[in-house]
C-alpha cells in the first residue's frame, strides 16, 4: 500500500508547467550550433553515465544537461549554409501542435482513446488525396512503410507475384518486395536517373514503381511510358507536394493514373519526422485488403501499424496556417533556389554540373578536385555527397527555404582554393 508521500511522488510531472516549458523553450531559443558538420554520433560526446542512474536529477536539470549535446550539436537545417538533405526545418507552429501531440497521447488504434484525432487524420488525407487523383489512404511514419504497404495491397488485391522499379529507385522498394515475398528486379536509368520504361518488359503480373523524385538527383521516371502494370504504384515520398503548386503542378501530370501514391510530409511538407501518407485511387478495396480486427477493436485495424499517434496535428496546423498558396509560395521558393544555384554553378569555370535540376535536387562537383575533401573543408556551409555511377558528386537538395545558394558556392570556391 503506497503512502501519501510515495502517491505524491508518483503524481509528480504530469501537469502543465508553463514556466518548465518556458525554459525548455528558452533553451532551444538560446542554442547556437555550427550549423554545418553532423557530430560523429560518438556516445563518448554525451555527458551522461554509462548505466541508467538510480535517482534522477529532475526535470529542469535534465533539459539543462541535454541542451548541449543535441540543441547545440544538431545539424542546423534552417541554417542559410545548410544546402544538403530531403530534410527541412520545421515551422514553429508545428513544433506547439507536436507538444500538444506528446501531451495528449491519443492513440490512433481505437476511437475510445482518438476521439479527435482519427476524424483530424481522414480530414487531412482527405484534404491532400485530390491532388493527386487519389480518393483516400491513411499517415504513415514515413515512405518505407507507405510503399510496403501499397505493395501489400498490390499483392493481396491484385495478386501481383513481381515489383519492377528503376535502378534509382529507393532501397525500401527492394525491402518491401523481400518482406512480402515477391519477385524484385530493376531496369536502367539513363544519364538524367530516369526509369527506360522500354525495358520493363512483361508487367502483366508486376506492381511498377516509378519515382518522382529519386534521392541522388531527384529525377522523375516517365508516367506516360508505363502501361500493362497489373498496379501502378508512385513512390513520390520527395516530388509529391510539387502538386500543390500551380507553377509546378505538371511535372507529375500522369499521377492520377497511378493505383497508389506515397508521400513524405517530412519533406517539402516541411512537417517533423515520422509524417508521410499512402493514397489509394480506391481507398475502399485498399483498406479492406489490409485490415485487421480483434477482440479488443471496435473498428478494424488498417495498414501496417497498430498503435500510433497523432502525426495529423501538426500537419493540419501547419496546412491551416499557410493554406495551400502558402505551402506553394515555400516550395516554388524552394525550386527558384536550385534554379539559382544551377545558374551559379554552370557561370563557374572551377565546378561542374551534372545536369538541370528536375525537383530542386543539385548534383555538381569541383572540377580536377576530390569531392569528399573539399566537402570536408567547408567553413560555412554543409553539402551532402552522392556517388553516381562510380563518380562522387556534391548533392544539393532545396529543402530548406532560408539557404543562400551563393554563400554555398562561395564556400565551396574557397575550399577549392
Amino acid at each position: 500500500m503506497l503512502n501519501d508521500h510515495q502517491s505524491e511522488a508518483a503524481r509528480q510531472g504530469f501537469d502543465v508547467d508553463v514556466d518548465g516549458l518556458r525554459f525548455a523553450v528558452d533553451l532551444l531559443a538560446a542554442s547556437r550550433g555550427a550549423g554545418r558538420r553532423p557530430s560523429d554520433g560518438s556516445l563518448k560526446a554525451l555527458p551522461f553515465p554509462d548505466l541508467l542512474p538510480e535517482d534522477g536529477i529532475g526535470e529542469r536539470a535534465a533539459l539543462g544537461a541535454l541542451a548541449g549535446p543535441i540543441l547545440s550539436d544538431a545539424a542546423r537545417l534552417g541554417d542559410p549554409g545548410f544546402l544538403a538533405h530531403m530534410d527541412p526545418p520545421t515551422p514553429w507552429v508545428s513544433w506547439a501542435a507536436a507538444m500538444w501531440g506528446a501531451r495528449l497521447n491519443q492513440n490512433l488504434l481505437h476511437p475510445d482513446t482518438s476521439p479527435a484525432a482519427r476524424p483530424l487524420e481522414r480530414l487531412v488525407v482527405d484534404w491532400l488525396s485530390p491532388f493527386f487523383g487519389m480518393d483516400g489512404g491513411h499517415l504513415v511514419p514515413g515512405s518505407s512503410v507507405a510503399n510496403l504497404t501499397a505493395l501489400w495491397v498490390a499483392r493481396d488485391l491484385r495478386g501481383v507475384r513481381e515489383v519492377v522499379c528503376s535502378e534509382m529507385a529507393h532501397l525500401s522498394i527492394r525491402k518491401a518486395a523481400k518482406i512480402l515475398g515477391l519477385d524484385f528486379r530493376t531496369v536502367p536509368a539513363d544519364e538524367l536517373h530516369r526509369m527506360d520504361t522500354a525495358a520493363l518488359g512483361d508487367i502483366s503480373r508486376s506492381a511498377v514503381v516509378v519515382t518522382a523524385g529519386t534521392v541522388a538527383a531527384g529525377a522523375l521516371d516517365p508516367l506516360a511510358g508505363v502501361a500493362g502494370a497489373r498496379w501502378l504504384h508512385v513512390d513520390a515520398a520527395w516530388g509529391g507536394p510539387l502538386r500543390l503548386s500551380a507553377s509546378h503542378s505538371h511535372l507529375l501530370d500522369g499521377v492520377e493514373t497511378a493505383d497508389s501514391v506515397s508521400v513524405s510530409a517530412h519533406k517539402w511538407l516541411f512537417q517533423p519526422k515520422e509524417s508521410a501518407m499512402i493514397l489509394f485511387r480506391d481507398s475502399a478495396a485498399a483498406h479492406e485488403a489490409v485490415s485487421f480486427g480483434g477482440g479488443y477493436l471496435s473498428v478494424p485495424n488498417v495498414g501496417v501499424l497498430g498503435s500510433h499517434g497523432s502525426s495529423a496535428l501538426p500537419l493540419v496546423a501547419t496546412l491551416l496556417t499557410w493554406g495551400r498558396r502558402g505551402v506553394a509560395q515555400r516550395i516554388d521558393h524552394c525550386m527558384s533556389m536550385a534554379q539559382e544555384l544551377t545558374e551559379r554553378i554552370a557561370a563557374e569555370p572551377g565546378l561542374e554540373l551534372h545536369s538541370r535540376h528536375q525537383t530542386g535536387v543539385v548534383l555538381w562537383r569541383p572540377r580536377g578536385a576530390d569531392s569528399r575533401a573539399i566537402r570536408d573543408r567547408l567553413r560555412r556551409s554543409f553539402v551532402s555527397l552522392s556517388e553516381v555511377r562510380g563518380t562522387l558528386w556534391l548533392r544539393s537538395v532545396a529543402a530548406n527555404p532560408m539557404a543562400s545558394p551563393n554563400d554555398v558556392v562561395d564556400d565551396v570556391l574557397e575550399a577549392i582554393g
